[in-house]
């Protein structure tokens, strides 16, 4: 890497933040990961939610300490643009996978998929794909399902705040879907396509948006490769005081932090009622996550040191 100055390199070696890059198709959230720490230089990164081989979009990543944090972002909604292709079904319900069943025209308009659709809306329990990552006895249900083994996925319950249909061609139809966490747009596909009677499995999908980041904020993976110097991966780190806004923020002074650091308690300044808070002893470094005690009592809970 020695395209790298001694300064950048420095920088590189010491990467703290977070990542959001736009996964392309045919590559696994994994294989961005390995990617990153390559380009980076940087041994500790993780993704905050996987995407399918077959899907692109918004792929958060938090890089260095900042991985710590991983905790705080699992319950984020996501936003989706796609297609459901109508005819047959698939074993794991997108386009990756080996058709189910007999081929069978579609018979329904856009109109008639709509009201179809309808269904699929506000608090459900739902089936994950057996091809997934849900855990089954502390095994991966996919690693079953590739054994041959009967697969049983017990229902989640997710929220879809919305599902549309905006078009059809053919046999293809198109949407736009907000779900929660952990729900499975493939799994909204196969069941619509039961419901029309011909089956159907998800032909594409692009994540749009993941909690507050969305594809403006994101880097292409060919920008990744081709400009990957310390100085344009810091101008897609997002500020660290837009991270988590929901836990709001505090400037310690250097002996409380390092009493924080040092796993001790500390008193900081007043902040608004809540018992988590993000604690900087500058503009943007971040101490850690500390938790409330008593008053401005604070102990650490997460320590980026």
């Amino acid at each position: 890497m020695d395209f790298y100055t001694d300064n950048e390199w420095s920088f590189i070696q010491t990467m703290n933040g977070l990542l959001i890059l736009d996964k392309p198709a045919g590559v696994t959230s994994h294989d961005v990961v390995s990617l990153v720490r390559r380009a980076t230089g940087e041994q500790s990164v993780g993704h905050l939610g996987t995407l399918d081989p077959m899907a692109t979009g918004v792929l958060p990543l938090l890089l260095g300490k900042y991985t710590r944090l991983a905790q705080f972002f699992g319950q984020a909604d996501k936003h989706y643009t796609g297609t459901i292709r109508f005819g047959f079904a698939t074993d794991t319900y997108d386009a990756d996978g080996v058709p189910a069943g007999e081929v069978r025209p579609l018979e329904y308009s856009l109109d008639g998929l709509r009201e179809l659709a309808k269904g699929f809306h506000g608090v459900m329990e739902q089936v994950p794909p057996i091809f997934s990552a849900k855990k089954i006895d502390g095994t991966p249900a996919y690693k079953l399902a590739r054994q041959g083994k009967e697969v049983k996925v017990k229902p989640a319950r997710i929220t879809i705040h919305n599902f549309e249909l905006t078009g059809l061609e053919g046999d293809t139809a198109s949407f736009v879907m907000h779900v929660s966490s952990g729900g499975y747009v493939r799994s909204v596909a196969h069941e619509l396509g039961q419901m029309a009677g011909c089956g159907g499995h998800l032909a594409s999908l692009r994540r749009t948006q993941a909690g507050p980041f969305t594809l403006a904020d994101a880097m292409t993976v060919e920008q990744l490769k081709e400009y990957a110097t310390a100085e344009v991966i810091a101008r897609y780190l997002p500020h660290p005081r837009t991270l988590l806004p929901e836990i709001p923020a505090v400037t310690a002074d250097e002996a409380s932090a390092g009493r924080l650091r040092n796993g001790m308690a500390a008193n900081l300044p007043e902040f608004s009622n809540s018992q988590l808070v993000k604690i900087f002893t500058g503009p943007r470094e971040l101490v850690g996550v500390g938790r409330r005690i008593a008053g401005t009592l604070i102990q650490p809970y997460v320590n980026l040191g």
